[in-house]
């Protein structure tokens, strides 16, 4: 039998996949605690022109999708009409079968907007007007969007120059979405990037009220921010790594490196790592000593395409998966904070499922009885986010740890139409569960459990591990 496209049993195999989702996934509250929302659009409650600003904006995995598809620039970042790029991403959508944007488009379509038809050619003109009519309504806006989806928590990904001004006009004026930032230092980081790095010094300097000359004033400038990000109610921070920093150094040697970098001098690719580690302790130690969860992204190749980052900048749709080695420098960065009784509650994403085993082991090492599932690995990310990277993470989790202890899923998105992510994970999920039960693999005697587990990982887990 031929099942209807994305029905209300989509992607749920059996009798009981369907019962976990239905009586136990579908209506949980969604905790996004990693984000890449404008806090300023939520705070202004951001009313959108069209469903192209607000599907394809900022949207890179469209973007790569519609460049491979043969579409010219114009048509995706250039000067073309709002009409026009959408029109070109409908022509696109056919070719993108069996590719993830494929589901999330129509999961989009269905549940944001209740249009059930398919994305073409032949139907684009009457879905875009039909979208762009109704985001004339006030239930549309960005908080709109936000309350439709149940949404109960997100935290934002935000810079320690940021003023926050936007999450503390929002708490000001009692929205009842709790928004709150994540603090996200990886500019401290990049002293790499000679020029840039001393334009953010000053940027950090005028936000913390410290006058950054040496390596200790960096430090107190980073503890000024980071303690005015705790008032502000941040629990989270987050670092997006190329590989774990985990060089040997000492603090003359630190300082040293600083101080030449400071009188005009950048230091050697051996110098920047041992900077990098030592910085990089430096705000793990802030985050344990504050009762933080740190949450560590890493594995991507960034902007790799010259031409177009020279035309358009970063994080345009041109990173891919990097294959460092990472085991050894990750198992010393995090060896070095337990030793010393500074290792903080800590969320590890790769980018490469090759890293999957070793990361999914390596969180095993560091659990120290404090707090269930204290050590962390992440939800599949980025191109690891579709339905088997989804499985493999569950499946791999399943037999290197314990899955009940899960944190479950986040959006890692700029797009307000991005929460039902949530609901493609809690699908998958409920049908690794119900496909288990039903082999004989777990007890059907024990579905009162098995359900409490589901509304763990999708809410419950979250909820208590980050004490929202």
């Amino acid at each position: 039998m031929i099942r209807n496209f994305m029905d209300s049993d989509f992607l749920l195999e059996t009798e009981t996949a369907r019962r976990l989702f239905h009586e136990h996934a579908e209506h949980m509250p969604i905790i996004d605690f990693h984000c890449h929302l404008n806090p300023k659009e939520i705070a202004e409650n951001h009313r959108f022109r069209s469903i192209t600003e607000l599907w394809l904006g900022g949207d890179h995995y469209k973007w790569r999708a519609m460049r491979a598809n043969g579409i010219n620039e114009r048509f995706i970042t250039g000067d073309a009409t709002d009409w026009e790029k959408f029109e070109k991403w409908a022509e696109t959508m056919p070719y993108l079968m069996r590719n993830p944007l494929y589901h999330w488009t129509h999961l989009e379509l269905r549940t944001a907007f209740n249009i059930e038809k398919v994305l073409n050619p032949d139907t684009a003109r009457e879905i875009y007007d039909e979208c762009n009519e109704k985001l004339q309504s006030p239930e549309y806006s960005a908080q709109g969007f936000m309350k439709r989806f149940h949404v109960e928590t997100v935290c934002t990904t935000d810079d320690p120059a940021d003023s926050l001004q936007y999450h503390q006009q929002l708490r000001h004026d009692h929205f009842d979405i709790e928004v709150l930032p994540a603090w996200r230092p990886d500019k401290a980081l990049d002293i790499s990037h000679g020029p840039e790095y001393r334009d953010y010094l000053k940027k950090l300097s005028k936000a913390s009220g410290i006058d950054i000359r040496t390596y200790q004033d960096l430090i107190d400038a980073l503890q000024n921010r980071h303690d005015f990000f705790a008032e502000a109610g941040c629990r989270l921070s987050d670092h997006g790594l190329a590989h774990f920093y985990a060089e040997d150094y000492t603090g003359v040697e630190v300082s040293d490196i600083f101080d030449r970098f400071m009188a005009g001098e950048q230091p050697s690719r051996h110098e920047t790592e041992q900077f990098r580690s030592a910085l990089l302790y430096e705000l793990a130690v802030m985050d344990a000593e504050s009762g933080w969860v740190q949450q560590f992204h890493y594995g991507p190749l960034r902007n790799n395409c010259t031409r177009l980052f020279q035309q358009l900048g970063r994080d345009i749709g041109c990173d891919s998966m990097g294959d460092d080695r990472t085991a050894n420098s990750m198992a010393r960065f995090l060896d070095r904070l337990d030793r010393r009784g500074r290792l903080a509650k800590t969320i590890i994403y790769n980018l490469n499922p090759a890293d999957n085993h070793m990361v999914a082991s390596m969180i095993g090492n560091f659990q120290d009885g404090s707090c269930p599932g204290k050590m962390q690995w992440g939800a599949a990310w980025w191109f690891a986010d579709q339905k088997l990277g989804i499985e493999d993470q569950l499946n791999t989790l399943s037999m290197q740890g314990l899955l009940s202890r899960f944190v479950g899923m986040l959006t890692d998105s700029r797009s307000f139409l991005s929460y039902p992510r949530h609901e493609y994970f809690r699908r998958i999920l409920c049908n690794l569960i119900g496909r288990d039960v039903e082999n004989g693999e777990l007890p059907s005697t024990e579905m009162n459990r098995i359900g409490q587990m589901v509304e763990d990982i999708c809410y419950y887990n979250a909820k208590h591990y980050f004490q929202f």
